[in-house]
């Protein structure tokens, strides 16, 4: 099993190194802005690390909703970050299930996510697996609940799209861990990535707030029984920087009885 950890993009490589893991996530671009990420100067070594790479989509990006001066600009970073990641040789692109805004018909945020793939393959598709994450918050959200997510798949499920699983994201969001993976199969039939995070927040709080694995309201060992039973791998995206994600990854190596990589 591949774990390891979201890190700083000046040079993921190192921070892998650092933490002794197996594959890391980032962004390409500022997570909270709309400028399309430039070509990496260190793409090469990129495309040829052992370490698995992700990337993450910027936060701005909502291609639900139906305000049209947001989910235009939002396929068009999405198919751009999409692009960016094939070209390091990323294996998927997380981007979060996005919203419409209160009032607004859900049907047709689900719609408009249908409408994105259909724009990405007028372009010759994506390129890179785009893996849809689960958010905790918003009554209005198109991958916080389970029957939202249904709802979701039923208008993606036929394109060429993956799921990252967020502990935080669920639990925040007012899903039960126990027995989580089974109910999400059931509905994508497939888990591709497992952003192992615990949380600040209390159950079904809506709170988007990570913390590390020992620590927040989820007990651990719930985490690592999502993990063994989706069998995917799995990035921490943790506070406390190089030590406090190392030690989520140890605490992940120890529990799950995999191995840490060779230096």
């Amino acid at each position: 099993m591949r774990i390891g950890a979201h890190v700083d993009s000046t040079d993921p490589l190192a921070e892998a190194a650092a933490r002794s893991a197996d594959t890391v996530q980032f962004f390409l671009s500022d997570p909270q802005g709309w400028k399309a990420p430039k070509p990496r100067e260190d793409a090469e070594r990129l495309r040829a690390a052992e370490v698995d790479l992700y990337v993450h989509a910027p936060y701005v990006i909502n291609v639900a909703t139906l305000n049209n001066r947001i989910r235009i600009p939002s396929r068009k970073l999405l198919l751009g970050h999409a692009t960016a990641a094939a070209a390091i040789g990323a294996k998927g692109l997380i981007v979060h299930g996005g919203h419409v805004n209160a009032g607004d018909d859900l049907a047709v945020g689900f719609d408009n996510w249908r409408k994105t793939f259909a724009y990405a393959a007028d372009s010759g598709g994506f390129g890179v697996p785009v893996l849809i994450e689960n958010t905790a918050g918003g009554d209005n959200a198109c991958a916080r609940r389970l029957d939202a997510l249904a709802r979701l798949w039923d208008a993606v499920g036929d394109h060429e799209v993956g799921f990252c699983l967020d502990t935080c994201h669920a639990y925040a969001g007012g899903e039960e861990l126990l027995g989580l993976v089974d109910r999400v199969k059931a509905i994508t039939g497939r888990i591709d990535l497992v952003h192992a995070n615990n949380s600040k927040g209390t159950f079904n709080s809506g709170q988007d707030r990570h913390d590390n694995l020992g620590g927040g309201t989820i007990d651990p060992e719930l985490v690592v029984a999502v993990i063994r039973a989706a069998g995917a791998p799995v990035v921490v995206e943790t506070p406390g920087g190089v030590a406090g994600q190392a030690a989520d990854i140890d605490f992940l190596r120890e529990h799950l009885g995999t191995e840490t990589p060779a230096a």
